[in-house]
């Protein structure tokens, strides 16, 4: 007996190459799935937990289990070739994910996969079998850190009503993505492709439009953050008193 085929949703839904092409769908048992068309098909994804629905070893991510595993085995442990090849999985399927929610604008849904996925990478490179491997996915960090940059600074729109102050808590986390990925690129030793980077110059091309849209000028984090440092600590702390109406934590990173 053949199994139902695709045929009418792939010709009603056309791939376009230049587009994340993704929508939200409905699951046989109700439940809210995301759908993804790539070029020869359609992938569906779950929205909670790992993508393809999976618990490894009862776990709710492979990243979950391979942690237990490391904390029973200590500094003996260390990746083998059939746990690389999941967390290779892994990797693939959170990133389908995460371009999935910044279509849809759902940016703090975003944020918790980039997290997931810079966590793991923190993981597998303190585990990695050999420099290699540990290469092969630290050279996908800064774009990893790029997605997240961009969907904290987008989230701050979605978090607070106030747009002024909404646009500064944008710059502010665009601020800190860059200095974190300046951070990356000295330790790959690829520093002096920095300033030149596209994703470093669309990044600080998102900020200076944030700053012309909004009309800021010096931020309240950027105010705070120059008192500390001239030790003007009545000025810092009536910053800190205009920072706690939004109910902002200027550490939190």
């Amino acid at each position: 007996m053949s199994e139902p085929s695709l045929d009418s949703l792939l010709k009603s839904w056309k791939f376009d190459p230049l587009a994340v092409n993704v929508r939200k769908g409905t699951g046989t048992d109700d439940r809210e799935v995301l759908l993804m068309r790539v070029d020869l098909g359609i992938l569906q994804m779950e929205t909670s937990g790992r993508p393809d629905g999976e618990k490894p070893a009862g776990r709710e991510t492979y990243y979950a289990y391979l942690q237990e595993l490391a904390e029973e085995d200590g500094k003996n442990f260390v990746l083998n070739e059939q746990q690389c090849q999941e967390a290779d999985r892994e990797f693939v399927q959170y990133y389908h994910r995460r371009v999935c929610w910044l279509s849809l604008q759902q940016f703090h849904r975003a944020i918790q996969d980039a997290e997931h996925t810079l966590q793991f990478m923190d993981f597998c490179k303190t585990y990695s079998p050999d420099d290699e491997w540990t290469f092969a996915h630290e050279q996908y960090r800064p774009f990893v850190l790029f997605h997240h940059t961009q969907a904290k600074a987008l989230a701050s729109f979605d978090q607070f009503e106030d747009e002024e102050f909404a646009a500064q808590s944008a710059i502010r986390w665009l601020d800190a993505g860059l200095k974190r990925l300046e951070e990356v690129f000295q330790e790959l030793e690829i520093e002096e492709q920095f300033e030149e980077d596209e994703l470093v110059l669309r990044l600080r091309g998102q900020r200076d439009s944030i700053r012309k849209q909004y009309g800021v000028g010096q931020t309240l984090f950027e105010k705070l953050s120059v008192a500390i440092e001239a030790e003007d600590f009545e000025s810092a702390a009536r910053i800190r008193d205009e920072l706690a109406k939004f109910e902002v934590n200027e550490l939190d990173s």
